[in-house]
């Protein structure tokens, strides 16, 4: 077997009814003949969708057969033990020309049930967002089920939705279960579960090319859906130059955000995960084992848990998310 090195995979592009042109534009990825790019998926395990290798001697292998053959080398013993041949992290850059519908994710009990799948706890990033652009995340007050209902039926659910005013260096933590959209003009990077179970709740009466209005799962949203209301939907963090950030822990994925100016060193011996990186601003290059790897803005990189120690290359400055399984 090849010996493991940083993975980068091709881009996955996806285009969307409320897709737009900042993957192209903005993010400089080329998808093509497709009208628009709503998402792409840069790392995905998901069957229907599984990343394929881009560089190196692994080129044109599969995520899958990587953690066939390479197990824990890939993603740590922890992580292999409890999600086998199953990459178990979406990442994904999302572009929202107009409002995506209104929709909630199952927990893993339920996905479980129901689907024979995980759940779909996220988290969102806002590279770059539109004057005046919001978003969904939550309720604006404590509701039960009858009452969730009273509004879903009278056409007045937006009326109980947390709105939020968003700009560039947002971030949002979305568990399963808590409504949400992302708002028209908003460009963002997405780490997720590997899960593509989502249940539309209202879609704004829109209609696709053929004039036909998207499916609504209004009955199996009903058990998924957090009625609660929290204080606070926005994640807080204090931005920083030159050191690591702590953004999100869950037990699905732990998110930092690195901000330099500089070159840096990074050691991820005490971790028993992989590691993904994915570049927001900026370009580096991840030098290991004698060789470079160049990472620019809007690409992805995975670490196999086998590389402990790299350093993170830099003349001008870059911005990453580093993502991995605690």
């Amino acid at each position: 077997m090849s010996t493991l090195y940083p993975l980068k995979f091709k881009t996955i592009f996806k285009d969307k009814i409320w897709g737009g042109q900042k993957i192209k534009t903005y993010l400089h990825k080329d998808f093509g003949d497709l009208p628009n790019c709503g998402e792409t998926w840069e790392i995905s395990g998901v069957k229907s969708d599984v990343s394929v290798v881009e560089n190196g001697s692994l080129t044109g292998e599969s995520l899958a057969d990587l953690l066939e053959q390479y197990k824990d080398e890939l993603v740590g013993k922890k992580v292999y033990d409890h999600f086998g041949n199953i990459f178990p992290l979406l990442v994904k850059f999302i572009d929202a020309n107009e409002d995506l519908s209104i929709q909630v994710h199952p927990d893993d009990k339920l996905a479980k049930e129901r689907h024979n799948s995980f759940g779909k706890t996220e988290m969102w990033y806002v590279i770059e967002a539109d004057p005046g652009s919001t978003l969904i995340a939550g309720f604006n007050k404590e509701l039960t089920q009858a009452g969730y209902l009273e509004k879903f039926n009278s056409g007045h659910l937006t009326d109980v939705l947390n709105k939020e005013d968003v700009k560039a260096g947002d971030v949002f933590f979305l568990p399963a279960g808590r409504v949400h959209t992302i708002g028209k003009g908003l460009l963002i990077a997405e780490i997720q579960q590997t899960s593509d179970i989502t249940y539309r709740i209202y879609d704004f009466d829109r209609v696709d090319d053929k004039g036909n209005k998207r499916e609504l799962h209004t009955e199996e949203a009903l058990a998924a859906i957090d009625y609660k209301h929290y204080p606070e939907y926005k994640t807080l963090y204090t931005p920083a130059k030159d050191e690591t950030v702590h953004l999100v822990s869950c037990p699905y994925f732990t998110t930092n955000l690195l901000d330099f100016n500089e070159s840096t060193v990074k050691d991820y011996s005490s971790l028993d995960s992989f590691v993904i990186h994915v570049c927001l601003e900026g370009a580096y290059e991840i030098k290991y084992n004698g060789e470079t790897y160049p990472v620019k803005m809007g690409e992805c990189i995975l670490l196999p848990k086998v590389i402990h120690h790299v350093e993170l290359y830099s003349e001008r400055g870059f911005k990453l998310l580093e993502s991995y399984i605690e």
